[in-house]
C-alpha cells in the first residue's frame, strides 16, 4: 500500500452477442475464424470444432486444456447485429464493465472489479492483431477504443480476464481484449449498405479477400459513414472512416504478414448531460427536465460551431467545435512465423502515427437561467443571446428559457493531442520438449515499445442554454450598464474560476523493455504452468502548466479576438507558460508472474486454478499532482510509477455438443494513484474485489441462448488522501452486471435480443449519491431471401430506458440537475448486404 504522507498540494454497431462455446482460431492463422464469419447456418457442434485461443498465453490451446478464464465473439455474430462500438462490443463480455455513453471513443473500461477511478482503461489493455493499440489505456482524452472501429475486417474478438495476462503483455494486469482482422483465407467479400431509420446514420461497409497464389494471399476492406449520430446535434457530426490491408505469404514453417491501416472519423464526444434529479442522496429519482431527453440530446448546437481560444504556442485560433473526436490512425506492420532449431518463432512489429483532436465538455455547472446575471459578476443584470438567430437580443423572460429556465456553465476541453505514435515490436520463441513421454512447452520473449505523448490543452468556458434537437444558443451576461461581462458567450478563456488551471502542454515519451518466459508440463490430463515478466521503463520529457507551481504565470491580458479592446474575459486569459517547462525524468521496473494448474478431468470437463501478480505503470496520470518534482523531474513518491495488481482464480469449465457452461470465482487486490478526472485531485487507494463469475451457451436445433453474469463485491481498503472513504465500494463499481442472447437461427432468417444489465451503483466514492441499475434490450431481424443477399434491421435499447452510467456529482444538487452520462436511447438501422 502507498503511504508516507499526507500530500498538500492538489491539482485542481447496435451490439454484439458472444458466441462462447463456437469456434475461434489464433492470431496469426484464422481460417476457421473467416469461415465462420461468412456462414449463415447455425455453426457445427462444438465437439468438433477446437476451441483455440490465443491472446495473453503463451502458445493457443483449446480453452479446456488452459488455466484461464477467456471469452470469444465470433465475426458472424458481431456483423448479424450491427455492433455501433467498440465499447458496445465489450458490454457483452462476462466480467467487463464498459460505461458506453460517450460516444465511439473514451469510454470507462474495466474487468472483475478493478477501479475506474479516473477515466480510461487503465487495467485493461485493447489489442489490435495481437499488439496493444496504445501502452497505456487511460492517455487523458486518448483512450484506447477511439483509435479502433469495428467494420467488416473484424474476424473475431479474444478477451482473457486476468491470469496470464500479467506477463504476455505489459501494463495489462487485469486482462486483454484482441481485436482479429480477416486475413483472406476465405476468398470473396461483401457490400453492405446501412442507414439509420430513426436516425442520421448513412454508411457502407465493403471486404473482400482472396489468393494470388497458393502461397499468397490478402485482405481489404472498410467503411466510410456520415450523418448526425444517434443523438440531436444539430449538425453533422458523424464522419469519416477507415481502410485495412494485409498481404500474407505462406512458406514451409511459416508465413509472414504484412499490413496497414488508415483511419480518420469524426464521432461526438457526448459524455456530460443534464438530467432531473429530486428525492434523497439515498433514494434519488431521475428524469428528464423539460424541453430536454438525454437519451437523444446533446449539449451540442448547430448555434455554437467553433470556439476561439489559444493554440500550444499562445496563438489565437478558432477551433472547430463540431470536431468532436477526430482521431487520425496511419499504420504499418508486420508479423511473421517461422521455424528455428525446432523452436516456433513469432515476431510482431507495428508503427502507428497516431493523433486525435478532441472537443468535449468536461466539466458543467447548471444554473437556473434567471439566476445567471447575478451568478456571474452581473447582479441586477441581465443575458442575451449570444449566438443563433437571435443573437444579441435581450431574454426577457430568463426563467422559461427554452421551456426549462436552465442555463449550463461549459468547460470545453479544447484538446490538441499533437502525436500518440506508438511502436512496439513482440518477439517470443516456443518449443514443445518431450520430458518422460509428457510435453513441456517453453517460451521466452522480449516486447519493447516507446509511446508518444504530445498534447495541448487550451480550454475555454461558456454559456449556453439547454435546448433540444441541438438548438441550445450561447448566453452574454450584461451588467445593469451595459458593460458585457462575456464575450460572444465566452466567459473564461479557461477554466471557470481559475483560469489557467487546466491550461497545459505535454511533450512526453515512454519507453517500456519487458524480457518474458514461460513453462508448462502437461501431464496427462494435467497441465501446470507459470510465467515471468520484468518490466523496466523510462519517461522522459516535459510539462508546462501555471499549476506546477515555482511562479510560473498562468494568465495574461490579451485580446484574443483582435477588435482592438480588451474586454472582461480577455483581462485574464490563460496562457502556457513556455519559457519554464518542468522536466519529467525517471525510470522505473516491476515483477509480474503468473502460475496455474488445469486438470481435464474428462473429454468435455475441466477445473483450475490460478495466482497472478501485474503491474500498471503510470504515464500522463500522475503529472501536475505531488508525484513527480517539478525541478528534477525524479519521483517524489517511488510508488507512483507503478500500481501493483494481485489477482486470485479458480473455476470449472464443462462443453459438451449442445452446452457450455464457466464458473469462476476470483479475488483481487489493486493499488491506484491517479488523478480524478471530475475534481482533478489526486487519488492514492487501494482496493480489493472478490467474486463469481458465469458464462455459458445453449443450442437446441434452431434456437441458441448465450449469457453471462459477474457478482463482484469490492471495497475501498485504503484512501491515502481522503481516510473517509476506507471501507465504501468504489465509485461506479455494481454488484451485478449480466448479459443474454437468444435468438432463433435458420437458413432463412435469424432473430433475437441482446439483453444486457447492471444493478445499482454510487455516484462517488464518498458513497452518498446512488445511481439506479438498468437493463437495455436490443433486438435484430436478418431476413436472407437469396443466396449472398442479406436484409437485417437492429434495433438498440429497444425500449428507450433510461440507462444512467455515471452521475459526477456526490450528493442532489441544490438546483435539481444533475451531472449525467447515459447511454444512448432508442435507435433502428437497416442494412442490405452482399456476399460475393
Amino acid at each position: 500500500m502507498k503511504r508516507g504522507y499526507l500530500f498538500l498540494a492538489a491539482a485542481p454497431l447496435a451490439l454484439a452477442a458472444p458466441a462462447y462455446a463456437n469456434t475461434v482460431s489464433n492470431t496469426a492463422n484464422a481460417p476457421k475464424v473467416e469461415a465462420d464469419a461468412k456462414a449463415d447456418a447455425p455453426a457445427q457442434d462444438a465437439k468438433k470444432q477446437e476451441e483455440v485461443f490465443s491472446t495473453g498465453v503463451a502458445k493457443g490451446r483449446d480453452r479446456l486444456d488452459s488455466a484461464t478464464s477467456t471469452s470469444a465473439l465470433r465475426a458472424s455474430e458481431i456483423d448479424k447485429i450491427g455492433a455501433r462500438s467498440i465499447s458496445e462490443i465489450l458490454r457483452d463480455i462476462p466480467g467487463i464493465r464498459s460505461e458506453a455513453a460517450t460516444g465511439e471513443g473514451s469510454a470507462n473500461i474495466t474487468i472483475r472489479g478493478l477501479p475506474i477511478a479516473s477515466t480510461g482503461a487503465k487495467f485493461l489493455q485493447l489489442q489490435e492483431d495481437g499488439l496493444p493499440i496504445f501502452e497505456f489505456g487511460d492517455i487523458a482524452f486518448a483512450t484506447a477504443d477511439t483509435f479502433l472501429r469495428a467494420d467488416l475486417n473484424l474476424a473475431a474478438v479474444e478477451a482473457i480476464r486476468g491470469g496470464s495476462a500479467s506477463t504476455f503483455a505489459s501494463n495489462s494486469p487485469g486482462g486483454i481484449v484482441n481485436f482479429i482482422s480477416k486475413t483472406g483465407d476465405v476468398e470473396g467479400g461483401s457490400v453492405q449498405l446501412s442507414t439509420g431509420l430513426d436516425y442520421g446514420m448513412r454508411r457502407v461497409d465493403f471486404d473482400y479477400g482472396a489468393k494470388l497464389s497458393p502461397t499468397l494471399r490478402f485482405h481489404v476492406g472498410g467503411f466510410w459513414r456520415d450523418g448526425e449520430g444517434p443523438r440531436a446535434t444539430g449538425f453533422n457530426s458523424t464522419r469519416g472512416g477507415q481502410i485495412k490491408v494485409n498481404v500474407t505469404k505462406e512458406f514451409d514453417g511459416g508465413y509472414i504478414r504484412i499490413y496497414g491501416k488508415y483511419l480518420n472519423d469524426i464521432t461526438p464526444a457526448y459524455d456530460i448531460t443534464a438530467l432531473g434529479v429530486s428525492g434523497t442522496n439515498d433514494k434519488p429519482v431521475y428524469k428528464n427536465i423539460a424541453n430536454y431527453d438525454v437519451r437523444h440530446d446533446t449539449l451540442f448546437s448547430r448555434n455554437f460551431q467553433s470556439l476561439l481560444t489559444l493554440d500550444g504556442n499562445n496563438q489565437p485560433v478558432l477551433d472547430d467545435m463540431t470536431a468532436g473526436q477526430h482521431p487520425i490512425v496511419k499504420s504499418i506492420g508486420v508479423e511473421s512465423k517461422f521455424e528455428i532449431g525446432g523452436f516456433d518463432v513469432t515476431e510482431r512489429f507495428r508503427y502507428a502515427g497516431m493523433s486525435n483532436h478532441y472537443m468535449g465538455i468536461y466539466y458543467t455547472q447548471f444554473v437556473p437561467a434567471a439566476a445567471m446575471a447575478g451568478a456571474f459578476g452581473a447582479p441586477g443584470g441581465s443575458l442575451r443571446f449570444a449566438s443563433g438567430p437571435n443573437a444579441g437580443t435581450t431574454i426577457t423572460a430568463p426563467a422559461s428559457l427554452n421551456g426549462n429556465g436552465l442555463g449550463a456553465l461549459m468547460m470545453i476541453a479544447d484538446t490538441d493531442l499533437n502525436d500518440l505514435s506508438n511502436v512496439t515490436n513482440d518477439i517470443r520463441a516456443s518449443r514443445v520438449w518431450n520430458v518422460g513421454g509428457n510435453d513441456l512447452t517453453t517460451t521466452f520473449g522480449l516486447y519493447s515499445s516507446h509511446q508518444t505523448i504530445d498534447s495541448d490543452w487550451n480550454w475555454a468556458t461558456v454559456l449556453s442554454g439547454v435546448a433540444s434537437n441541438g438548438d441550445s444558443q450561447l448566453l452574454d451576461v450584461v451588467t445593469s450598464t451595459g458593460v458585457k461581462v462575456t464575450q460572444d458567450g465566452t466567459l473564461r478563456y479557461g477554466s471557470p474560476t481559475n483560469p489557467a488551471q487546466f491550461n497545459r502542454g505535454y511533450k512526453l515519451g515512454y519507453t517500456t523493455n519487458a524480457p518474458f518466459a514461460s513453462v508448462n508440463l502437461k501431464i496427462g490430463g494435467v497441465s501446470i504452468g507459470g510465467s515471468l515478466r520484468y518490466d523496466f521503463g523510462k519517461a522522459s520529457g516535459n510539462v508546462l502548466g501555471y499549476d506546477l507551481g515555482g511562479g510560473r504565470v498562468g494568465t495574461a491580458p490579451l485580446d484574443i479576438n483582435r477588435d482592438g479592446v480588451i474586454a472582461v474575459p480577455e483581462m485574464q486569459v490563460a496562457v502556457l507558460p513556455l519559457t519554464r517547462p518542468a522536466p519529467v525524468d525517471y525510470t522505473y521496473g516491476y515483477l509480474s508472474y503468473s502460475a496455474g494448474v488445469n486438470w481435464r478431468i474428462a473429454e468435455p470437463l475441466a477445473v483450475f486454478a490460478r495466482y497472478s501478480r501485474g503491474g500498471r505503470a503510470n504515464a500522463d496520470r500522475i503529472n501536475f499532482g505531488p508525484f513527480i518534482s517539478t525541478t528534477d523531474g525524479s519521483l517524489v513518491d517511488k510508488d507512483a510509477a507503478v500500481d501493483v495488481v494481485h489477482q486470485a482464480e479458480a473455476g470449472v469449465k464443462y462443453r459438451n455438443d449442445n452446452l457450455t457452461v464457466n464458473v469462476t470465482g476470483f479475488w483481487a487486490k489493486a493499488e491506484d494513484t491517479n488523478l480524478d478526472s471530475t475534481t482533478g485531485l489526486p487519488i492514492v487507494r487501494d482496493y480489493k474485489a472478490m467474486g463469481a463469475e458465469f458464462e455459458g451457451s445453449y443450442r437446441m436445433g434452431i434456437f441458441s441462448l448465450t449469457a453471462g453474469a459477474t457478482y463482484t463485491d469490492a471495497e475501498i481498503t485504503h484512501d491515502v488522501l481522503t481516510p473517509a472513504n476506507n471501507g465504501n465500494v468504489p465509485q461506479h463499481q455494481a454488484k451485478l452486471i449480466f448479459q443474454a442472447t437468444p435468438q432463433i437461427t435458420t437458413d432463412k432468417f435469424s432473430v433475437g435480443a441482446v439483453i444486457i444489465g447492471t444493478t445499482g451503483s454510487f455516484a462517488t466514492a464518498a458513497n452518498t449519491l446512488k445511481v439506479p441499475g438498468y437493463t437495455t434490450t436490443n433486438a435484430f431481424v436478418q431476413f436472407r431471401p437469396l443466396d449472398r443477399v442479406t436484409l437485417a434491421v437492429n434495433a438498440a435499447n429497444l425500449f428507450d430506458v433510461l440507462a444512467i452510467t455515471a452521475i459526477d456529482d456526490a450528493v442532489i444538487p441544490a438546483v435539481g440537475v444533475a451531472r449525467a452520462h447515459v447511454l444512448n436511447g432508442r435507435t433502428i438501422s437497416a442494412s442490405v448486404r452482399f456476399d460475393f
